[in-house]
């Protein structure tokens, strides 16, 4: 088999992108633009790759980690220079190498596994990734000679009129052999206004030496670079298809593709049926037969199957079964919500605990407690978790009833089977089967309201 390599050239700034960060560790559908390069490379069977840093290299290696190799490009002088940066990693190798960009998140591994399947069935000393542009404005031209190999690379800015009439343009993608790629590199010089090293020389220079060099075209959307924020934004729209169709094809319902986003890595079940204005992030896995949305956003969340969530924000929580939540409810991180639970309107969960069958149909806030099964929460009713320095747990017994508009002040803990009176204030446990009435003496004043003039029925509307 032959040993494939990879270069990476990851070392710009990326100004127009107006960030503090360096630009390939910018995010599109949940990962970085260099992961989804590193993902493709690592799927064609990369197994040794080395990245070109230089700008920020702290975000790019904190990122990729320590499977990969790194260089640093302490002067950014063109494409040619940082594959320069890498000789020492390329000696002594055989086979190929891949040289790709780290801004370009579109790349496939069916692409270059395309590109490497070329190289090796041909005599190529190396290979030009190519596309037809729907717009070349810009792009370097390729120009093949009769036998449709390339004959040389044209920038927009030296090329004649009949050469920009070319669609055809460099991808800024490349397959070398190693060898050759090295000897070349050392010949390369910078004879340009901008006192750069470009990469593209190397493809002269092997064609003076009588080698052929062949061209291997890709789809125009697989080579698209990320620049600015708009750019950022169409490769965002691109990935976030791929990923609604590889849903769609494996059984997903996705109501609205236009407005639904689901991040890579996000895992959903057949029969599941997505409605519009959903998001999907992290590691969220939706299990079968679910109804998520419309308006739902879930961010490391795992649920079971059958689970119906309406207008729901979630994080870092569990749902288990046939759940039913929403609208309009929030579920906070740290949170696991039992078997057949049922969460209404405004209802809030944070770091808490819910077994089976618990009814908190609306306006509730639990935090820091963990509630049996089968408990009832009443309307309007809250946990007081945090006395403005600390904050404390309580606990809910199993068959627990919460009257509307209660309030437990942690820590408290209301034991199985005890009740809770509408309207009660609670600062000491219940024991089981008791019934807890914490309320203020009520005081009636007659005839206050003849007294005060107040009566309604005799008022003028202002």
């Amino acid at each position: 088999m032959m040993q494939v390599c990879a270069v990476v050239l990851a070392a710009g700034e990326g100004k127009r992108m107006k960030s503090t960060h360096a630009k390939v560790v910018h995010e599109a559908a949940g990962k970085p633009l260099v992961s989804w390069v590193k993902s493709a490379l690592d799927e064609a069977g990369a197994e040794d790759q080395v990245y070109i840093v230089g700008y920020r290299q702290e975000e790019v290696r904190a990122i990729l980690g320590e499977s990969v190799a790194f260089v640093l490009q302490e002067q950014q002088l063109g494409t040619g220079h940082a594959v320069l940066q890498a000789s020492h990693f390329l000696e002594g190798r055989d086979g190929a190498t891949l040289i790709v960009c780290g801004d370009t998140p579109l790349i496939t591994a069916d692409s270059l596994r395309r590109v490497l399947d070329q190289f090796e069935q041909g005599d190529y000393a190396g290979i030009v990734v190519t596309a037809l542009a729907p717009d070349p404005t810009g792009y370097g031209r390729i120009i093949r000679n009769s036998q449709g190999h390339i004959e040389r690379i044209v920038e927009h800015r030296d090329a004649s009129e009949e050469q920009r009439a070319v669609r055809e343009v460099n991808a800024g993608m490349y397959c070398f052999d190693t060898a050759k790629l090295l000897s070349a590199l050392g010949r390369i010089g910078c004879r340009n206004d901008q006192k750069e090293y470009y990469l593209t020389d190397t493809i002269e220079i092997l064609i003076q030496d009588g080698l052929t060099i062949g061209a291997c075209t890709l789809d125009f959307e697989e080579i698209l670079g990320v620049n600015d924020r708009r750019q950022l934004q169409e490769a965002m729209h691109i990935l976030n298809q791929r990923i609604l169709d590889r849903h769609m094809v494996n059984g997903v319902t996705i109501m609205d593709p236009a407005s639904t986003w689901i991040e890579e890595g996000v895992t959903v079940g057949m029969d599941t049926t997505i409605l519009p204005n959903s998001s999907l992030k992290g590691h969220t896995h939706i299990g079968q037969a679910c109804l998520i949305g419309p308006d739902t956003h879930l961010s490391d969340v795992t649920t079971g199957n059958e689970v119906i969530l309406d207008h729901v924000t979630a994080a870092q929580s569990r749902i288990e079964s046939k759940c039913e939540i929403g609208p309009y409810a929030h579920i906070r991180p740290g949170s696991q919500i039992g078997l057949r639970c049922k969460l209404g309107n405004f209802v809030e969960i944070k770091n808490s605990t819910l077994g089976e069958d618990c009814l908190l149909v609306h306006q509730c806030y639990i935090g820091d407690t963990d509630v049996g099964e089968n408990v009832n929460i009443g309307s309007s009713s809250s946990t007081a978790n945090y006395d403005g320095v600390n904050k404390s747990r309580s606990s809910i017994g199993s068959h627990a009833f919460i009257g509307s508009n209660s309030c437990l002040v942690s820590p408290v803990a209301v034991a199985e089977n005890a009740y809770v009176a509408a309207g009660s204030t609670i600062t000491e446990n219940v024991p089981d089967y008791a019934l807890a009435i914490a309320r203020a003496h009520q005081t009636n004043k007659e005839d206050w309201v003849k007294t005060r003039g107040l009566l309604r029925n005799q008022r003028v509307n202002p």
